[in-house]
Formats: structure tokens, sequence, C-alpha cells
């Protein structure tokens, strides 16, 4: 039987960081990350932004060169997943039926894109973004003429592409079934300003916008039909209403969890030897009070696997990593620090029409998290406040000539 002192599951930003932190901390066993992807470990933000624009070629897109993996020792096996997890026999079994035995255990495998269960969802045109084939999809399908797009699902995923569908010319229609997009992690200040963004560059975009079912011509999807009997016309639907986490195997396995796999302040399942990180990974978030919770962010994902390669090489250091986002559409780009979750006030400064501000969340007048537009002296000083736990003068923070880091 093959075997390795460390297997990686997901050659994402998550696996591919821990085969990293683990060799710079100095370990020297064996390592292999085995991928579904049939291409060595790649970033994941650009697929929605600058290479569904064509900006930027997929080359340029690899977490490192291809021949990084096999100059650190790294063996990669592409093009198959984990079916199968033995805590007890420390093996696990591959797609293809390979049984491989392990010594610990990184479990990276992130999540697979939510998908319509309505009538039609299994039409041919119809697309998630989550890896290349999806992407390569997509743009094969324009090349062959596709302009009528419509986005279901107003999180960034959907936003990014709509943005980038529009600067390709197509006829974008935007579905989001709650009252404003982003309202399941942003303020009303910023859905606002994205909904009024989005409509300025023709973007259709229509909220409490319940899909019925997806019909066809001749297998290929044609037009959505929404619960008030009104339909949109399109030649392809993009889906981005999240993500389940791929953690079936730990779960079947014994590993306590919920929604995902739960893991400790050291990225540890239940499970001896075993680690999960990145979007998979429920933890207590310091920066969420406390809560159980999962993040689905490459901060996240990178900080998880330096986290683990510590606990693997004896040095432990808890998972304390302020969490950061962001998100590129059109020509603005948003800084996201901390969370916004619970939060009962809001501070909005600098004016949305300059096309430059912030919009500080706050917390029993504590600021947890910061929404920064085009903002990023904003974003670097107010991930400060954040980390301080400090509450500042709501007046002070809203007046743009009053630099954030003197309210530390």
């Amino acid at each position: 039987m093959e075997s390795a002192d460390i297997i990686i599951v997901g050659a994402g930003h998550g696996g591919a960081q821990a085969a990293i932190a683990l060799r710079q901390q100095g370990f020297t066993g064996s390592i292999m990350m085995i991928g579904r992807d049939s291409e060595p470990p790649y970033e994941r933000p650009p697929l929605s932004k600058e290479y569904l624009a064509r900006d930027k070629p997929f080359e340029r897109i690899y977490i490192r060169p291809p021949q990084f993996w096999e100059e650190r020792d790294v063996t990669l096996r592409l093009g198959n997943i984990v079916t199968a997890v033995d805590p007890q026999a420390h093996t696990v079994k591959l797609s293809d039926g390979t049984e491989i035995r392990y010594g610990r255990l990184i479990w990276a495998a992130g999540g697979d894109p939510r998908r319509l269960s309505c009538s039609g969802a299994d039409l041919n045109g119809i697309h998630a973004v989550r890896d290349r084939s999806d992407v390569d999809r997509m743009m094969a399908e324009l090349d062959g003429g596709a302009k009528r797009v419509a986005v279901i699902g107003g999180g960034y995923i959907g936003l990014e592409a709509a943005a980038v569908l529009t600067k390709l010319g197509c006829k974008v229609t935007l579905l989001e079934a709650l009252p404003r997009v982003l309202a399941r992690v942003a303020g009303e200040d910023l859905s606002q300003f994205y909904q009024q963004l989005h409509a300025a560059h023709g973007v259709d975009l229509r909220t409490e916008a319940m899909v019925d079912k997806l019909e066809g011509e001749n297998g290929w999807v044609r037009r959505v039909i929404l619960a008030d009997g009104s339909s949109v016309e399109c030649d392809m639907v993009v889906v981005g209403i999240g993500i389940v986490p791929a953690v079936g195997p730990l779960i079947a396995a014994g590993a306590a969890g919920a929604n995902g796999v739960d893991v400790d302040e050291h990225c540890r399942t239940s499970l001896e030897d075993i680690y999960a990180i990145g979007d998979c990974a429920a933890h207590a978030n310091p920066f969420a009070d406390g809560a159980v919770i999962r993040l689905e962010s490459v901060q996240n994902a990178n900080d998880m696997a330096t986290t683990a390669a510590r606990d693997i090489m004896g040095e432990p250091v808890p998972y304390n990593a302020l969490p950061w986002f962001w998100s590129n559409q059109y020509d603005l780009k948003l800084q996201t620090a901390g969370l916004s979750l619970g939060h009962d006030a809001t501070v909005l400064r600098g004016d949305p029409a300059d096309r430059k501000f912030s919009v500080i969340y706050l917390k029993d007048g504590r600021v947890i998290a910061l929404d920064c537009v085009n903002s990023t002296k904003d974003y670097v000083q107010g991930r400060k406040l954040v980390e301080a736990r400090v509450s500042p003068d709501p007046a002070a923070l809203a007046d743009p000539e009053i630099a954030l880091k003197e309210l530390v």
C-alpha cells in the first residue's frame, strides 16, 4: 500500500499553503496532496474576475509554478477525490480505488457549489464558478454566441460575475431572492451602493426574485421562470448561491460537525491525527465573539493551514487571525476587515456618491468590522480598530478628516 507521512486532501489555497508551511517550518517527511482538479494548485478568486474577463491567462494564477511542488518534494495526485477515510487504519480511499496510508491527514477539500433544485436545473448552459473547468465552459459558450445571461444569487460571486459579463458585452439580469444584495454579509449602505452601481452599468437587478423553474429548448436553458410568473430570457445561467462543505467522508468516519466539520483552535478535528482547514472547517472564531462559524476566504484557508502545520511540528499557536476579504467589481475595490455578524449600529464614513467611502460596523459601541470601497487607507488603519476592540466616538469615525489610526 502507498503511504505518506502527511496527506493533504484538497489542492486549493488551504491545501497548497499547508504543504508550503510544513516545508518552511522544516518538515522533512513525505507529503502528498490529493486534488480533484487536473491542474496544480491555482488561485480561485480570479476565476470570477480576471480569468473570466480574459485579463489574466491561467498560467498567471498558479499559486506556485508547477515545478515548485516537485522541487519541494510534494507529491501531487490530481484528478482524484477522497471517497472514504478510515481513522483507525489511518487510510484514505480514492475515487480510482487506490488506498493510501497516512500519518497525519489535513482535510482542505473546501466545498461544492450549491445547486439549484428546481425543475430544469439539469439543463445545459447552467454554470457555477468554482473551478477552471466551470469558467472554461462559460467562456466557450460566450464564444459560441451566448449574450443573455441570468445570474442567480446576489452575493459576491454573483455580483463579480455580473460585472465581468457586462464588461464582455452581455445583457445581464441578476436575480436575488432576498430584499437586497449582499444581505447576509453587509449592511444596507453597501447593498444600496452596489445595487445602484450595477444598475448604472446596465444590469437588470431584481431583488425578492424567487426562481420557480428553468425552461429550455433542445436541452439548453432558455428562460428562468420566477415565482411571480414573470420570466427572464437567457442563453446562459450562472448560479452563485453558496457552497456545501465537502466533508462527507469525514462525517461518515465519525468526525463531529453539522455545518462543515468541527475543529479546535489548532484546527484538529475530533478524529485523531486529522485536521481540517479552510471553507469546510467550523471553528469558534474570536472575532465573532466565539460563535462557531465557517469562513469562506483565502485568508482563512491560508492562516488555518499555517496553524495546522505549526501543531504538526510541535509548536502549536491557536488560530486567532483577523478575517479579511476583498471583491473587485468594475473599477472598484472593496476591502473588508472583521466580521459584521451581530452588529447593532453602522457608521457611514465618506460619501458613496464619491465612489470612495467606508461602512463601519459596531456592536455595543465596539468596532467589529469595516467595508471599505476604494479606501485602502481606511482598510489598513481600520484593521487595527477591530484588533484592538476599541469603542471610538461614532462622530469621529464618521469624519473622513480624522485618520482612523488616531482612534486606536
